[in-house]
């Protein structure tokens, strides 16, 4: 695409401390570099939802799920740094902090646009040499449970973040890589305090406490979580993290640290994995081409497959350009019932062609040879037709026929998704990253490995291969596409997501959220939200969600009046409330600088000048 091209800003440097300083950064440094001070972040007073401001600011901007990660972002941005740096900073506090959610030991999808230009960078986790496609099926042939499966060593993908990160950096940083672990290793040493969703995540987690290592870290001797407001250090993450700093990816990839998730996994009491050297060794992130669609006035640019995210949040939105526009598409600070129905419908529509088609594209090959075809005017407008005054009622809808594809694909049983964080940074030099991360479910795979320091804590593995289908057939034996196969990549839901103005190509905006396939629907009623309702970021991150994979419709427990249920019903949606916890994150340009917005569910913030 054609973005115009930013001016570049001179960025200013402060001197760093001897305690910052990390030896052989693989960049060389400046003769000044960046000074990390640990902020006074106290953990909000509750978790649950909690409404949040939005924050105007004039240079730059940073979002993400958890204060202190956001403080290490805008801390990088202020010493200089490009969007990428702080993403970095951003996503090794993420690992200390939030480690139910996304780390070191899994895989993220970034986005990035230096004025320019927009790439799409791939991190996703890939499947070991010895993997089969009855990777998660018992003795009888029968899918294993779903928990049994993922709490193992079976789950566990090759991780790709870090090694992302550094392709990125490579191409797009500023300040030394070494410098933007500081944040993580300090904090990690000096300690941080334990957040009210942390504690209810481990007050909640069932299977943490199977690993010895992670019970005896994130839980007391009696068995209870960790209190919020706990200190908590964790010396092992930060030897692993000062080791990375110094040595850049090979460091997790190879040596002590790679040697140590191989055994951890390898030698998994209940069900091992298949992890080896060679697998960690050999990983390779990927500079993809992202998907660029035209929406109204703007050009929505998303992820490829192995994301699903991009082709079937534009799926739902092209399906709802086709239908006849409703006078008032929100009622009382919320979604209409008719809205409601028709973004159901959509969804519906757009879950089955991606259940069908998407998975890793270097085994898959799209409809009539182009994932564009998806997105074909035509075919969407076909499949706009399907939308009726009544809903087709869970399972009832059908793949559609975008274009001719090589192998007769079966559809995708239902399986649960889960887990993820995402991170928005638009830098002042107008660089912006959309960056999604995960280990999959909350405390990934359920495995604590120390990197072979055998200090306390460490990172959590990702349970990443539980998003492939459990089965590789369907009845009659036909192939699922996102089956499970060496060397392949699992196919996500993660939507991280850049906005141009179509007319001028002017950035306007940067968002993503988490939680797992409902990722799609929570960013594409955002998208609608900022974009067709005029809704600035916290208002549209405000709205209360509504998802469907498919089968039945869920509304966020409490955020609807009954009627709109009972509404939805009648039209034959079986609707039910469910908890339904987004963390999306989202920056928009303004005619005075940027306006972020930091969903109310999560803690977190958004910080800038």
């Amino acid at each position: 695409m054609d973005i115009r091209s930013v001016s570049v800003r001179r960025y200013w440097l402060v001197t760093v401390t001897a305690a910052c300083v990390l030896s052989a950064p693989l960049m060389a440094p400046a003769e000044v570099a960046f000074q990390y001070e640990a902020p006074a972040i106290e953990p909000e007073a509750a978790s649950g939802y909690n409404e949040k401001p939005g924050w105007a600011t004039e240079r730059f901007a940073v979002a993400a799920a958890n204060p202190l990660a956001t403080d290490a972002g805008y801390q990088v941005l202020k010493a200089g740094g490009s969007a990428v740096d702080a993403a970095i900073a951003v996503q090794m506090v993420l690992t200390l902090v939030e480690p139910q959610s996304s780390g070191i030991g899994g895989g993220a999808f970034l986005m990035h646009y230096d004025g320019s230009e927009v790439k799409a960078y791939d991190g996703r986790e890939t499947a070991p040499r010895a993997a089969s496609e009855s990777l998660f099926l018992n003795g009888g042939g029968e899918p294993l449970e779903f928990m049994d499966a993922a709490a193992s060593g079976l789950s566990v993908g090759v991780p790709g973040t870090v090694r992302m990160l550094e392709l990125a950096h490579e191409k797009h940083g500023k300040l030394p890589w070494a410098e933007l672990f500081a944040p993580a290793i300090t904090l990690a040493e000096e300690g941080f305090e334990v957040s009210p969703r942390l504690h209810s995540s481990l007050a909640a987690e069932e299977r943490l406490r199977d690993d010895p290592l992670a019970s005896e870290f994130y839980y007391t001797k009696e068995g209870e979580p960790l209190p919020h407001g706990h200190r908590l250090q964790n010396p092992a993450l930060a030897e692993i993290l000062r080791d990375i700093a110094e040595n850049g990816s090979k460091a997790l990839h190879t040596g002590p640290i790679a040697e140590n998730l191989v055994q951890r996994v390898q030698g998994h009491a209940e069900r091992p994995g298949a992890i080896s050297l060679e697998d960690m060794a050999t990983y390779v992130a990927k500079e993809r081409d992202p998907l660029c669609s035209d929406w109204q006035d703007y050009r929505i640019c998303g992820f490829p497959p192995p994301s699903s995210g991009h082709l079937t949040i534009m799926q739902i939105l092209g399906v709802l350009k086709n239908l006849p526009t409703l006078d008032e598409p929100l009622e009382e600070d919320r979604p209409s019932t008719e809205w409601l129905h028709r973004f159901l419908e959509a969804s519906r529509l757009a879950f089955a062609d991606r259940d069908k088609y998407i998975a890793d594209p270097d085994f898959v090959n799209p409809p009539g040879g182009d994932w564009n075809s998806m997105l074909d005017e035509e075919y969407l407008a076909e499949r706009a037709e399907l939308v009726d005054e009544r809903s087709m009622g869970p399972d009832g809808a059908e793949p559609g026929n975008p274009g001719e594809v090589e192998m007769a694909w079966a559809v995708q049983p239902f399986q649960p998704e889960y887990g993820t964080s995402h991170i928005s940074i638009i830098d002042e030099e107008g660089n912006a990253v959309a960056m999604t991360t995960t280990i999959e479910s909350a405390f990934g795979s359920r495995i604590l490995t120390d990197g072979g320091t055998g200090l306390p804590g460490g990172y959590l593995l990702n349970n990443e291969l539980t998003d492939f289908s459990f089965r590789p057939l369907d009845v009659d034996g036909s192939p699922i596409a996102n089956r499970v196969e060496a060397g392949k990549r699992p196919r996500s839901s993660m939507s991280p997501t850049l906005v141009f103005d179509r007319e001028s190509d002017e950035l306007i905006a940067s968002l993503g959220s988490p939680g797992g396939a409902a990722i799609i629907h929570y960013t594409a009623k955002a998208l609608v939200a900022m974009l067709d309702w005029g809704l600035d970021a916290q208002e549209a991150l405000n709205l209360p969600h509504a998802i469907t994979l498919g089968g039945p419709a869920y509304l966020e427990e409490g955020r609807f009046p009954a009627h709109v249920i009972e509404e939805l019903n009648d039209l034959g949606h079986e609707a039910s409330e469910r908890e339904l916890v987004s963390g999306l994150q989202a920056i928009q340009r303004t005619e005075d600088g940027f306006f972020g917005g930091a969903d109310p569910r999560r803690e977190g913030v958004v910080m800038g000048d």
